[in-house]
């Protein structure tokens, strides 16, 4: 007889810190480089928490320099917003602004709706290897934001394999 894991029983909102770090599955994919292409050439960038009409969120195959390529964690995860202000740290009161995270992301999975995927590592023992082998991590596919010159070739880093989510 299987019990009713936590996110399942529970909204992240009323998960524990605890809790709440260990739904992040750890693809290493909210570290990459991302930015949104629009139709309007705009004078003046402003922030934004949604997509407007004639704009698309592109993705890089370009990852922060603190981000381990092999595992997808983060090398200086307790200082990372000092070191990298734009480091977007997901809290339960940003989570509605999530637009930028790619479909396979747990918080966003869950705060859609459609549950923790099948290669999460809490469904798998705490092992990252299913999310390996299905190509969900960025684990052989990234390159470092400082072995390359991003305002000189960044089209050629722009990718679609973010978006997958086999689930």
């Amino acid at each position: 007889m299987s019990s009713i894991q936590f996110w399942e029983a529970k909204s992240l909102a009323d998960m524990s810190p605890q809790e709440w770090e260990s739904i992040c599955d750890g693809c290493g994919k909210c570290c990459l480089h991302s930015f949104i292409n629009s139709d309007e050439e705009e004078e003046h960038f402003e922030s934004t928490d949604v997509l407007r009409d004639g704009e698309e969120l592109l993705y890089t195959n370009v990852i922060c320099q603190y981000s381990d390529v092999k595992t997808g964690g983060c090398t200086r995860y307790s200082e990372r917003q000092t070191l990298v202000p734009t480091c977007v740290q997901l809290t339960k009161d940003n989570l509605k602004d999530i637009f930028f995270m790619p479909q396979s992301c747990s918080y966003r999975r869950l705060y859609e709706g459609r549950g923790l995927a099948s290669w999460h590592p809490l469904r798998n023992n705490g092992s990252k290897q299913l999310m390996h082998d299905l190509g969900v991590s960025i684990q052989n596919k990234v390159v470092k934001e400082t072995e390359i010159d991003l305002e000189e070739a960044f089209e050629e880093h722009i990718v679609e394999w973010p978006e997958h989510d086999c689930d």
